[in-house]
């Protein structure tokens, strides 16, 4: 259709210049005869367009462009036809062209997406279509290949480029049981990996679904311009007859009908969005659709989960103290067998710790349940175990003797969190865990202060000593600590009831509620479960808080371009429509002007494809400082 309708431009231009060119050699016939034919060529569609807009009971820019050509015609000023009808089709060739820059992101994304496998089957390497490839199957991966599906490497390793899911063009490390994402490159190396999700499941695929989900999405501008437009458009058909009647000159009234078109106006917004969430899933935050651009860019109260998301998330255990007779290793085997069931942080580092020590740690345990925000209970071998915090220790009335409460506090003072393990009711041993500040977390926290940011406050499960280390050396206003999910939740509807606009942080499961009851909810990607991820308006893919400062500068952009945008439509229009009252503006000169006002609103929407966060760069002798801080104040929990 778009070729099709360009053929016709070029045409509609051709007869132009032939009528130009006739009525250069006083051939006024062929002159009249060119320019008809040219607005017969460029208005065929439009009229096409114009009749669609009746049957559908809609009054378009295209019926009150149609009705002014008529006009036109029937007062014999045909090149005004001419020009009118052409420039609106070219007009509307630049916008297709210009859109479809914006939307380059997404095209990029959906041009990287991988198209064959190498799968082992049988014994012998195949290709096979991505479609093709199954869950559990082994896949082949060499150097200068994209991986074709999720999963997790089982023998190899490789430098992998993982720009097209986080954004960042550093070639990543990879290692025997790290996980890798579809659509991501390896630049130098070779892995072989079992599938994990396939097909439309895999990571890739999603970001893909999310950003053409996100670009049809609509602002509440965008949503108010559309229903404006509806009542406009009658409007000034109504007005160009009251033109008509005051002045009783036909030119000036189509005239008025064609000027009054509110093309810019309703372009304007939907360029800035698109653009605006395209130039973010360029930098790995997907920001899911045009009316979370809008509330992101209003907010002023952030509240962050600590582990996971203000720190690594990767914790790991920096002493394991017994209070009983009871072999450390085997202790350390029952506990991780039990944390089979937990998706925490904390269970997950005390699994790894024994996969370390090349403990026979099974899938889990024979019974468990997980007691949200306290630990787990399970049996194990036959034994029952209580793993968690002091509450849950309370509510299993588990005693703490003095001795291992003050142990305990003393762990956390350092920056450690205390789970306390308990075999058949009798405290056995206290395991010591730290985790450590992202390194990218305070300068990202500031950066969001100078764009607007006025309160920063952390919710979190953790002890309150870790959280007063965390939130002191980050500078965070308030935090809150030994939470449940559901108190967060409590503390989130707690600030907006005081008329704050808030955005929540998270990556588990624990703060998926807290993230869905914010005004704006934001997930980490890579760390974060997948109801994060599904109950998030952002995710960043990257796992840095850098691409959070990123995204909120980008939405007070995208907000601020698209104010602009519309106050340049606005004001163009008025002024044209004063020109024409005043005759001081004619038909072809005032389509002109209201096609280029049209293609600059595109331009200055289209500005955000390339906009970047300036100082979401940390230099390297600024983030080694930061390291050495961070070091020097969580080392103590190791020691």
């Amino acid at each position: 259709m778009n070729k099709f309708k360009n053929y016709l431009t070029s045409m509609s231009f051709l007869f132009i210049i032939s009528g130009l060119l006739a009525g250069g050699f006083d051939n006024e016939g062929m002159k009249n005869i060119a320019f008809i034919l040219a607005t017969f060529v460029a208005g065929v569609p439009i009229a096409i367009k114009a009749y669609q807009s009746i049957r559908m009971r809609a009054f378009s820019i295209e019926l009150l462009v149609t009705i002014a050509v008529i006009g036109a015609i029937f007062i014999q000023e045909y090149i005004e036809a001419a020009v009118v009808t052409f420039l609106f089709l070219f007009g509307d060739f630049l916008e297709v062209r210009t859109l479809a820059k914006t939307r380059s992101s997404l095209k990029e994304l959906v041009d990287m997406a991988p198209q064959e496998a190498i799968v082992i089957r049988n014994g012998a390497q195949i290709t096979v279509s991505v479609e093709e490839v199954e869950i559990g199957e082994r896949v082949v991966i060499q150097s200068g290949a994209k991986i074709p599906v999720d999963g997790r490497i089982v023998s190899g390793h490789a430098f992998i480029n993982e720009a097209a899911v986080t954004g960042e063009a550093i070639p990543a490390r990879k290692n025997k049981n790290d996980r890798v994402f579809s659509g991501t490159i390896v630049d130098n190396g070779f892995i072989e990996i079992t599938a994990e999700k396939v097909g439309e499941d895999t990571t890739f695929s999603r970001i893909i679904e999310l950003v053409e989900e996100a670009q049809e999405s609509k602002t509440k501008t965008e949503k108010f311009l559309n229903t404006f437009s509806h009542y406009y458009t009658p409007a000034a058909v109504a007005l160009a007859i009251i033109v008509f009647a005051m002045t009783r000159d036909l030119h000036v009234a189509i005239t008025f009908l064609v000027i009054a078109c509110p093309g810019a106006l309703v372009i304007g917004a939907p360029v800035s969005t698109v653009a605006g969430i395209g130039n973010g899933a360029k930098h790995g935050v997907l920001v899911k659709g045009g009316e979370v651009m809008e509330n992101l860019s209003k907010v002023d109260t952030l509240v962050f989960d600590k582990t996971g998301t203000l720190t690594k998330g990767s914790p790991e255990v920096t002493d394991i103290r017994l209070f009983q007779t009871f072999e450390e290793n085997e202790l350390l085997r029952l506990v991780a067998q039990a944390e089979g069931i937990s998706e925490h942080h904390l269970g997950q580092a005390m699994i790894k710790e024994a996969k370390s020590r090349h403990l026979p740690v099974t899938k889990g345990p024979e019974e468990g349940v997980v007691v949200k925000g306290h630990g787990i209970r399970a049996k194990v071998d036959g034994r029952r175990l209580v793993i968690g915090n002091r509450k849950l220790m309370k509510n299993e009335k588990v005693e703490l003797a003095n001795e291992i409460s003050q142990y305990a506090e003393e762990r956390e003072l350092g920056g450690n969190t205390a789970v306390f393990v308990a075999v058949e009711d009798q405290i056995i041993a206290v395991i010591s865990i730290a985790d450590q500040i992202r390194e990218d977390a305070a300068i990202a926290l500031s950066e969001m202060r100078k764009n607007g940011v006025e309160n920063i406050i952390m919710l979190t499960g953790d002890n309150r000593y870790t959280a007063e280390l965390v939130a002191t050396q980050l500078g965070i206003d308030e935090f809150y600590a030994e939470l449940l999910p559901e108190q967060k939740v409590e503390y989130v509807k707690m600030f907006k009831d005081q008329g704050r606009i808030v955005a929540m942080a998270g990556d588990g499961i624990n703060d998926a509620p807290a993230i869905a009851t914010a005004d704006v909810g934001l997930a980490m990607g890579q760390s974060g479960t997948d109801i994060s991820m599904e109950t998030a308006d952002v995710v960043l893919m990257a796992d840095k808080l850098m691409q959070f400062s990123h995204a909120y500068a980008l939405s007070k952009a995208t907000i601020r371009n698209m104010k602009q945008n519309t106050f340049l439509a606005v004001v163009t229009v008025f002024f044209l429509l004063i020109g024409v009252l005043f005759d001081s503006i004619h038909l072809a000169s005032g389509m002109f002007i209201h096609e280029a006002s049209v293609l600059i609103v595109i331009l200055n929407g289209m500005r955000l494809i390339g906009f970047n966060h300036k100082s979401k760069m940390i230099g390297t002798k600024q983030l080694t400082g930061y390291k050495k801080q961070w070091g020097s104040s969580l080392s103590k929990c190791s020691k």
